[in-house]
């Protein structure tokens, strides 16, 4: 009875253990699955492990050097070499390269080898009594395969992977491209914000010489309340704009270090605007801009790579019409030992194997081949379209730009008169407000007309270096001058 009641307990224990085990497995699973309702958000233990893994991955963004003052290309080389879309773009680049190494690979054989061992221990009757037999097998074996031919198969696999690595190569330039655009852009954004900021506290300083103007003019019995008041007015309004361009410059420089790969908190020192030389004119015609993105644009290139990528799929297709020739050779060397008592050890060796070959055609597939072909040749026919689309898409951009370009070398050298004509215009309505021979009223219009002049001056200066850098990521010139780095 006792016994009896031992097992009990120990298979009450037993069960007890399985419940729980089955309970911590259930327990996993629910925490796997989907929010309960869709009235809340979703927590649960496998959130909390994946926000300690994300805390746990390490920042690899550069510091910036504070000491020094970056130029154009210096930013330029900061973004190529630390922003992750150029990695992401070159680690494909690789990823396709080796993708055209196995498509090679194809041209030689193949060849595998193998080492077998196996013992078998037995009792063979013979004669009226029971004998014990060992036998032990070690052998080599080698296997070679090679495609004799396949009429063009796999020279076609190899055309597209070569064209899918020159596509992928393309995009890696358009990536360095797009990147040097987008770093130029926040760099004249920048630029065009520290400008506005300069604008601005002249414009407070012009303001607030006028506001200094009538209150000395109203303790002097020359000036009126309303014209104090008024210049008051103009002096807090200027103060209003000089805090909305400060932020504009704090976004600004967050924008320019998250595009060179930095962290948006970095301090980078700019070369300022001044020291930039600024063209007034462009060398080229449309028509030499265009012809030359036409032949350079890497996003065109990949394009064309494409092409060539849907014409080799045309000829490995064009190959399953035909049929393929294959060698086999297997040779081995066995090693045989044996042994049945009462007889002594005996041993054996000799080379074996095969030679063949097969000879593969499909002779009816249903229309298979037919219908794999035709969808070859479709994806050519398409392809071709789209490079005739981006062609005329290129073209279109360019114009644009190029419009762009000339507008803004027209805005510049009307900002120019426009800011010397408001500088005259203001220095002029102060000098004669101080002798009473114009109103505050005159006086705050050009002050407001100056400081507008002014923003205009720095607007359009940026204008014209944006446009260049507009119309160089338009026609690829922008990869031709720089540093592109390594390539696959």
């Amino acid at each position: 009875m006792a016994c009896h009641f031992k097992q009990r307990s120990a298979l009450s224990r037993i069960g007890g253990i399985i419940a729980f085990l089955v309970l911590q497995f259930a327990r996993g699973v629910l925490a796997q699955s989907a929010p309960v309702s869709a009235d809340r958000p979703w927590h649960s233990p496998s959130e909390q492990s994946i926000e300690a893994e994300a805390r746990n991955v390490h920042d690899l963004r550069f510091a910036v050097d504070l000491a020094k003052t970056y130029s154009l290309p210096d930013l330029i080389d900061l973004a190529e070499s630390h922003n992750p879309e150029t990695q992401v773009a070159w680690q494909r680049a690789r990823s396709q390269a080796a993708a055209l190494g196995v498509a090679k690979s194809e041209l030689y054989p193949t060849l595998a080898a193998a080492a077998l061992s196996q013992t078998g221990r037995s009792e063979a009757f013979f004669g009226g009594q029971f004998y014990k037999q060992v036998t032990q097998n070690f052998g080599l074996a080698l296997e070679l395969n090679y495609t004799i031919f396949d009429f063009g198969a796999r020279s076609g696999r190899i055309d597209t992977s070569t064209a899918q690595l020159l596509a992928a190569n393309f995009a890696f330039n358009d990536t360095h491209r797009t990147l040097i655009y987008q770093v130029q852009l926040a760099y004249y954004r920048l630029l065009s914000a520290i400008g506005q900021e300069d604008a601005a506290h002249a414009s407070l300083a012009n303001a607030q010489a006028v506001q200094q103007a009538a209150e000395e003019r109203l303790a002097n019995g020359l000036a009126t309340l309303p014209d104090v008041l008024e210049a008051r007015s103009a002096t807090a309004q200027a103060k209003y704009d000089l805090e909305a361009i400060i932020g504009a410059e704090e976004v600004a420089r967050g924008d320019l270090a998250t595009a060179v790969g930095a962290s948006a908190t970095a301090e980078i020192s700019v070369q300022p605007l001044d020291e930039l030389p600024t063209p007034e004119s462009i060398g080229d015609t449309v028509g030499q801009v265009i012809s030359r993105a036409l032949v350079q644009r890497p996003d065109l290139l990949q394009q064309v790579a494409r092409i060539r990528s849907a014409q080799g799929k045309v000829k490995e297709e064009k190959a399953e019409y035909y049929p393929s020739l294959r060698l086999t050779v297997s040779p081995s060397v066995p090693f045989l030992y044996g042994l049945q008592q009462p007889s002594p050890w005996a041993f054996t060796s000799d080379l074996t194997g095969g030679v063949s070959l097969n000879l593969n055609w499909t002779v009816f597939d249903g229309g298979a081949r037919k219908s794999r072909l035709a969808q070859a040749e479709a994806n050519v026919h398409a392809e071709e379209a789209d490079e005739k689309a981006k062609r005329n898409q290129i073209t279109d951009e360019i114009w644009a730009a190029y419009s762009n370009l000339n507008t803004a070398f027209r805005q510049r050298q009307a900002a120019m008169v426009l800011l010397e004509s408001a500088t005259q215009s203001y220095s002029a309505a102060l000098e004669s407000y101080n002798y009473g021979l114009r109103n505050l009223l005159d006086v705050t219009a050009g002050q407001r007309t100056l400081a507008q002049a002014r923003s205009a001056e720095v607007l359009a200066r940026t204008q014209v270096l944006s446009a260049l850098a507009e119309l160089a990521f338009r026609t690829g010139d922008s990869i031709r001058t720089s540093n592109m780095g390594p390539r696959p």
